[in-house]
C-alpha cells in the first residue's frame, strides 16, 4: 500500500507550488523593506501605497536584474569576498527609489544601510520559512545486486 504525500496533495493546490512561493518571496521582501524603514535614516516612504509599490519594484528587480548585474560584477564579488554584493543591492535599493514615487533614499549609506537591514532580514526569515525537505527514499523496489563472478 502507498504511503500518502502531504507535500505532494499541496502542490496541486491552489496555493501550493510555485504560487505560494511567490507570495511568501513578496512577503519577506516586504517585511524587511517595511523594517528597513522604520531603522535606518534616510529610507523613507511617503504611504502605505509606495511601500507596497516599492516592495514590488524591489522583488521584481531582485527577480530580473540581480543576476545580470551579479555576473557582471562577478569579478569585484570575488575580489572583494562577496562584500561587494551589498553594493549591487544598494543599488538596486536606490533604482526602486528612482522608480517608486513616494519610497525616497537620500544617498549612498543609507542605501548601504537598507541593503543590508534587507539583506539580513531576508536571510533569517528565508531560513526561518523554508521546508527542510528529506530526501524520500525511491518507490519502486530496488533489486539485489549481481554478483559477476562467483567462486573465483
Amino acid at each position: 500500500m502507498p504511503t500518502p504525500h502531504v507535500t505532494r496533495e499541496l502542490n496541486h493546490h491552489f496555493l501550493g507550488g510555485g504560487f505560494r512561493a511567490a507570495i511568501t518571496r513578496i512577503l519577506i521582501t516586504g517585511i524587511a523593506v517595511f523594517l528597513a524603514v522604520m531603522i535606518v535614516p534616510g529610507l523613507e516612504i511617503d504611504s502605505f501605497l509606495a511601500g507596497l509599490a516599492a516592495v514590488l519594484v524591489l522583488t521584481f528587480l531582485n527577480l530580473l536584474v540581480r543576476p545580470i548585474l551579479f555576473v557582471l560584477t562577478l569579478p569585484l564579488i570575488v575580489l572583494s569576498l562577496g562584500l561587494f554584493l551589498i553594493v549591487v543591492n544598494a543599488v538596486l535599493l536606490e533604482l526602486t527609489a528612482y522608480l517608486v514615487s513616494g519610497f525616497s533614499v537620500t544617498g549612498f549609506w543609507p542605501a548601504v544601510g537598507g541593503a543590508v537591514v534587507i539583506s539580513l532580514v531576508t536571510m533569517i526569515l528565508n531560513a526561518w520559512t523554508s521546508s527542510h525537505r528529506s530526501t524520500e527514499p525511491p518507490s519502486f523496489p530496488q533489486r539485489p545486486p549481481k554478483i559477476i563472478n562467483p567462486d573465483q
